[in-house]
């Protein structure tokens, strides 16, 4: 047996503050009540919320204040992901970092599927990120929408990744359906998953822990939520050998494969219907009985809505010149890009965040989010 403690953080986050101290405050409060936890994940931009204007240099206080935290309590923490800036060519990622136990960074992913059209100008990840918890196994990273392009997982799978963690900022209606591609990957790539997702600002909860069987070990509702499960990775090992339930050898089948996959490749043309599909925008108001309706977009002050742009009435958003990002919260947004070049603005630090009950508004109705 292979165990390792892995604990899932679903916690309130605020738009428009600083949420690191009540990140810092509810780990600590993690380990005082769980101290046999070794590993600890965060949600996606929880730490300064899905406002890209809010994007920091790749060193910063934040993750100062992390490592910090990851050295004191001896785990390793990822905690969730934020927007840091380039300093070569200024572009925007949504960057997660995994911190070791002695608080090293020791790997830094940025999303490589932005949730476009929505989330608007935020740059695309080309890398990888693959890591070993000495003694225990391989562990891999992406971020909420990641998931939904299973070329991703295939990817970490194929290089022995046994656990994916996955930072997830879902505030929309489509949640359930990542609860079932959750599943399916874990199924599929015969791997732990670990979904955790945020709430407020930072999504409808709903976090998810999954084992290779496709088995749903905790779902956590729409509350906060701490949750250490101590997996078992001798587990994976011994399906991946011999199938699930002794059945389905998903990944040595897909590596005895008798064929490969044309799609892949972009000068085959055997994806030539994908270019009829049309461009990747928002939708708007369209044809009523073969009519075209065209309604003009106004700007809503002061509503946040996805992350990568500011809030249009009618999901009318004129697309940045520079590859369009969604993020699956409705209520929460981003800067555009014209402020999103400007200098970075740290928000003032707040006061950790107090403990939310079911329907309680902690926080402010502009971050409201599902």
């Amino acid at each position: 047996m292979t165990p390792f403690a892995i604990a899932g953080v679903q916690m309130y986050v605020n738009a428009l503050e600083s949420n690191v101290a009540g990140m810092i405050q509810r780990l600590d409060i993690l380990m005082a009540r769980f101290p046999w936890t070794q590993m600890v994940l965060f949600s996606e931009l929880a730490a300064f919320g899905p406002l890209d204007r809010y994007a920091l240099p790749p060193e910063n206080e934040a993750l100062t204040q992390f490592q910090e935290a990851a050295r004191k309590h001896r785990v390793w923490l990822i905690p969730g992901s934020m927007f840091l800036k380039s300093p070569e060519d200024g572009r925007i990622y949504n960057t997660a970092v995994v911190i070791n136990p002695e608080g090293e960074i020791i790997r830094r992913y940025a999303k490589m599927f932005p949730f476009r059209p929505y989330e608007s100008g935020i740059a695309a990840g080309t890398e990888f990120c693959v890591f070993d918890v000495p003694d225990v196994g391989r562990f891999g990273l992406s971020i909420c929408y990641d998931m939904w392009f299973p070329e991703t997982t295939r990817q970490l799978t194929s290089q022995g990744v046994e656990v994916l963690l996955t930072p997830v900022l879902t505030g929309t209606t489509d949640r359930d359906a990542e609860l079932a591609i959750a599943r399916s990957t874990a199924a599929q790539f015969q791997c732990y998953v670990f979904a955790v997702n945020g709430l407020g600002a930072g999504g409808v909860g709903k976090s998810l822990v999954v084992d290779p069987t496709s088995m749903v070990l905790h779902q956590s509702a729409g509350q906060e939520d701490m949750f250490p499960i101590e997996v078992d990775l001798s587990m994976v090992r011994r399906q991946r050998e011999t199938g699930m339930k002794g059945l389905g050898q998903v990944l040595k089948s897909f590596r005895d494969r008798s064929t490969d996959f044309s799609v892949y490749d972009r000068a085959s043309g055997t994806d030539a219907y994908l270019n009829t599909l049309g461009p990747l925008e928002v939708p708007q108001q369209g044809s009523r009985s073969g009519l075209h309706v065209d309604v003009p977009a106004q700007r809503v002050p002061g509503v946040p809505a996805f992350k990568g742009q500011e809030a249009m009435a009618g999901f009318a958003t004129p697309q940045p010149a520079f590859a369009p990002e969604p993020q699956p919260n409705p209520t929460a947004g981003t800067a555009n890009l014209a402020g999103a070049a400007s200098a970075p603005v740290v928000p003032t630090a707040a006061t950790p965040n107090p403990p939310v009950a079911p329907g309680d508004p902690a926080g402010g109705g502009e971050t409201s989010s599902g």
